[in-house]
Formats: structure tokens, sequence, C-alpha cells
């Protein structure tokens, strides 16, 4: 498990703009629960989580489509609410960082990692605004 002074500037990178944190199983459970659109992003420690996953989630709130809730768990950290939330992104494999938009609970758009390793932020910005102007 990473230390909190370590990731607490890498988890308000999200929080500033939005982004709630998902500590716990149920928190994302309650999420999906709702009716709408959900962006689920898995953070991470990683440089491809710093240079292009983070930044291009920001960038993609910059639509005039957006999700309707934007939820954010911590891989190596919030263990529980990060495995919680693999669950509904099944059938792809684990990875992080990731991100998935869900409509009605129910998984509608997936970028893994080898989506996100060595794409631009704008790249992956761009992706999501086209998800987001199809389900949102």
């Amino acid at each position: 498990m990473y230390p909190a002074e370590l990731v607490k500037p890498m988890r308000e990178e999200l929080t500033v703009i939005g982004f709630k944190e998902a500590h716990q199983a149920t928190d994302i459970e309650e999420a999906l629960k709702q009716k709408g659109t959900t962006l689920v992003v898995v953070n991470s420690v990683c440089g491809c989580a710093a240079a292009n996953a983070r930044p291009g989630a920001r960038m993609s709130l910059d639509n005039t489509k957006t999700p309707d809730q934007l939820i954010t768990v911590f891989a190596g950290v919030d263990k529980e609410a990060t495995d919680k939330a693999r669950s509904f992104m099944l059938p792809f494999p684990p990875s992080s960082p990731s991100m998935a938009l869900f409509k009605d609970g129910e998984l509608v758009h997936m970028l893994e990692r080898h989506h996100i390793e060595g794409r631009p932020a704008e790249m992956i910005a761009e992706n999501l605004k086209d998800a987001y102007n199809e389900f949102c």
C-alpha cells in the first residue's frame, strides 16, 4: 500500500475537478446503482497516469455532454473499492490506470492501460468525449 502523503496530490488532481473518491466496495455499488452515466477512473502512481490518464480525464470534461457522476479509486490504496470497480469492468482484465463509462450501471465504454500508455492526454480526452457524446 502506498503512503497517504505520496498519493494525496495524485488524488487531488481528480478530486479538485469534481471526482468523488470511492474507498469501500459499497461506494462503488451505490454509485453504479444510480441512473445516468458514471465515469470511473482507476487512478495509479505510474507515469502514464500522471502524464496521460489524469490530464486526459480532466480535458475530457471540457465537452457539452459529460457524465452525471465522476468516481475514482486508487489502485494500490483503495483495494476494496478498486476490486469492486474492476468486478463491474469484466470481461476486461484489471489494469491501472483505466477508465470505464457506465450507463445505468452497465459498462458501455472502456479504456485499459494499453489504450492510455504512450498516448497523449489529448487523444485520451477525445476518446472519452466521443463516448460522452454517444452515451451521456
